[in-house]
């Protein structure tokens, strides 16, 4: 017999869409996601807009906003609205902008950056509180972003298991992607992905360790906090051992159920809640250029 997953989030299911001071949010998933229309972002945000996204990205955890024309000053000033933004340790920024990463997939390549199930930069004492990306040049088909809910995630395991996790931690470090002898590091790899300037280091051998479930600092929410790329092992054990339930994790993690699916137009923007979500860049557009700029904005240590 199939397991069902309950996916509601909490949203009033008669209101497809809401308005609210000429801002409308229109989920486009029954997990997470949702469409905000009504807001300028090239524009300076006054209080009670900053506060509406806000409200709407920690209901939907995710959120999408269309036909968006940012500079760079433009897109750091958005995100500084919602904290300090970070710069990544082992990718370049666009010329002049280092908290701007650029993500980039040339026609040439065949790898994408991004291109696994993931939460950002889980390998940090202090994880992103979310990223907010921007699509510069999109290909004609392919290259959608999806996006799990990881509430979801810890809401629908075992209660045994659910005690268990709780009880957990975990190390996580950025060794196996951006370490000197990791995938990003490889001639390879180097030669099938062009466009995102990666540069492996030995700082990526250094380990954080966060709880396996974390307590969302503003919802009160516990979610599930272990992803394929960063994640090792748990706290105390090897990865031998850890390995069999981290991989039940991943696999649970990334339910159909738990997810949405994002089709990006050139000036589409992507604001999502890295506290509580998983993201899978899409590598389905062979000789297709795409290109994106990321503002990452400064977490606090997961509790």
């Amino acid at each position: 017999m199939a397991l069902v997953y309950q996916t509601a989030v909490a949203r009033d299911p008669a209101n497809t869409a809401r308005v609210t001071g000429g801002v409308e949010v229109r989920p486009i998933a029954g997990a997470l996601g949702a469409e905000i229309h009504g807001v300028d972002l090239g524009r300076e945000l006054d209080a009670d807009t900053i506060v509406q996204v806000r409200q709407a990205l920690l209901e939907h955890l995710v959120i999408f906003f269309r036909d968006q024309e940012m500079t760079p000053e433009q897109h750091k000033a958005l995100g500084r609205h919602f904290g300090e933004l970070m710069t990544h340790e082992f990718v370049e920024g666009i010329e002049g902008h280092p908290e701007i990463m650029l993500i980039a997939k040339e026609k040439g390549d065949r790898y994408n950056f991004g291109g696994t199930w993931h939460s950002d930069m889980t390998y940090s004492e202090k994880p992103p509180l979310g990223s907010i990306l921007y699509a510069k040049e999109v290909p004609t088909y392919g290259g959608d972003t999806q996006f799990a809910n990881m509430y979801l995630a810890y809401d629908t395991l075992s209660d045994q298991l659910r005690t268990t996790l709780d009880g957990l931690r975990a190390v996580h470090s950025a060794s196996r992607i951006y370490g000197n002898a990791g995938k990003l590091a490889t001639l390879d790899y180097q030669a099938g992905h062009r466009g995102t300037r990666v540069s492996p280091s030995d700082l990526a051998e250094k380990t954080a360790e966060h709880p396996v479930v974390r307590t969302h600092p503003e919802t009160g929410r516990k979610a599930l906090f272990v992803n394929g790329i960063f994640t090792l092992r748990f706290q105390g054990m090897t990865e031998d051992e850890s390995c069999p339930l981290l991989e039940h994790l991943y696999r649970h993690a990334v339910t159909p159920e738990f997810t949405c699916r994002f089709r990006w137009e050139k000036g589409s923007i992507a604001f999502w809640d890295n506290r509580a979500v998983q993201h899978y860049a899409i590598n389905d557009y062979p000789g297709q250029r795409r290109v994106m700029h990321r503002v990452t904005i400064a977490g606090d240590r997961p509790r």
